[in-house]
């Protein structure tokens, strides 16, 4: 069948294997025991990573990628796995001897090769940030809930005991009521604006070890370069999701789950002038969240980039109290102290002021718990088989990367945007909703 068929048959498919909300034959129904056959899409860097975690306890069965040597060479780690360039056909051929798929590609990609699975009822474990467009994360999210699949969004931290341990203490009123967040990192790392603001126009011949046609999937149409790939697709706007894509999934992860953030009202972007081709150099993106229960209306700044080589956006130096600025880190303000993170993974915690923390932190009582986690993919995996939901799954993870990918809708319209999260418009900005979502390329309809 051709790859729209495929398509519209895999949404039948995956609402017709549950009876009474229990998955007929995947992987939920195997016991805790029994090993999940997992299909990687992608396996070289990030989602290689993924691949070899999953790999050292469960079967892997497929494999798929469009860089050809690295596809082989994930082959001859696994090599009874079948191996395909394209995840249409993969998960068209293997639908029956797949139980789970993890997602490790560039930021275009994660959504399409993510609904596809999960419509055929398939565990679905995709890398951060969840999705490239906003829209993307609320049909995740939403797709997630309507086939009951185990899932996880990959922000490493969420499984650390650290970040845990201060969601809870935060919770429990160890630093009063937080009023204002910042949030700061050293990327961008790649390039991007001022240094490219235009489209390469030379056009060389595509190498054989790439599979462009796929690699472009459902982003607009444009001759291969090797100003690409691979990595160095996340300045581009086409693939990627810039600074705020690449690690606010990361950094601003303790700070939305110890808040209990959910949607913003506003989102307003201060940066250097857009282009339509590459993100910018620097950017300082502020959200404003209404009230939640007892937590009063809170503030969250992001900070990225370099204004010139000497001048680095980041938060008033004042508010770390004598402190060192990291290179990435969450700074938390409270009324009654301060909480610095200077990680993106929120592993290492820094009461301030530290004199007063000193005793207050050996005395104080939690009175809210999280559990502990038995490992990142760990997680997922004992969700697959019938287990808890991992802490990032797509419940979770879906509106918090709408919060995050806010960020850059604000950045490239510069506009103050007064957010209407339950209709997922711009109000008072209709010429946001081409960055809030976008048209798949024909032949990559996946909606």
């Amino acid at each position: 069948m051709n790859r729209r068929e495929f398509l519209k048959r895999s949404g039948a498919i995956g609402a017709g294997v549950w009876v009474t909300g229990v998955q007929r034959g995947f992987g939920q129904e195997k016991s805790p025991n029994a090993k999940l056959n997992v299909a990687s899409i992608g396996t070289g860097g990030q989602g290689g990573s993924d691949m070899n975690s999953v790999g050292k306890t469960e079967n892997i069965v497929a494999l798929c990628d469009v860089d050809k040597p690295r596809l082989e060479e994930a082959g001859k780690k696994y090599p009874n796995a079948k191996k395909f360039t394209d995840y249409r056909k993969m998960l068209d051929e293997c639908q029956k001897e797949i139980d789970a798929v993890t997602v490790g590609t560039p930021d275009h990609h994660h959504a399409p090769a993510s609904v596809m699975a999960m419509r055929l009822g398939k565990g679905c474990y995709t890398e951060k940030p969840l999705t490239h467009d906003v829209y993307e994360a609320r049909v995740m999210c939403e797709t997630a809930k309507k086939h009951k699949v185990a899932t996880q969004m990959g922000n490493q931290g969420s499984a650390g005991d650290n970040l845990r341990k201060s969601v809870e203490l935060i919770q429990s009123g160890l630093i009063g009521e937080v009023t204002e967040v910042h949030l700061w990192t050293n990327r961008p790392i790649w390039p991007q604006s001022p240094d490219i603001k235009a489209r390469p126009k030379d056009t060389p011949p595509v190498p054989d070890t790439v599979d462009w046609e796929c690699w472009l999937g459902p982003a607009p149409e444009r001759p291969y370069h090797k100003v690409y790939l691979p990595f160095k697709w996340r300045g581009w706007w086409d693939f990627g999701t810039g600074a705020l894509g690449d690690m606010a999934c990361h950094t601003t992860n303790l700070p939305y789950r110890a808040l209990k953030l959910g949607a913003p009202t506003s989102v307003e972007a201060e940066s250097e002038a857009p282009n339509p081709e590459t993100c910018q150099g620097w950017a300082k993106v502020t959200y404003q969240f209404p009230a939640r229960g007892t937590m009063p209306a809170c503030k969250v700044i992001w900070y990225e980039g370099k204004k010139s080589a000497d001048e680095r956006v980041a938060p008033p130096l004042d508010l770390l109290q004598g402190e060192k600025l990291s290179g990435s880190g969450s700074l938390l303000v409270g009324s009654k102290g301060t909480l610095l993170s200077p990680d993106d993974y929120g592993g290492n915690s820094i009461w301030l002021p530290k004199d007063k923390f000193k005793d207050t932190l050996k005395e104080f009582k939690t009175t809210v718990q999280v559990p502990r986690s038995p490992g990142h993919h760990a997680e997922w995996i004992r969700a697959c088989k019938g287990g808890e939901p991992a802490y990032s799954n797509f419940e979770i993870a879906g509106p918090f990367t709408e919060f995050v990918l806010l960020g850059n809708v604000a950045i490239r319209t510069q506009k103050k945007l007064e957010w209407d999260s339950a209709n997922l418009k711009a109000t008072n900005c209709p010429e946001a909703d081409q960055y809030i979502k976008r048209q798949p390329r024909k032949g990559w309809d996946w909606v």
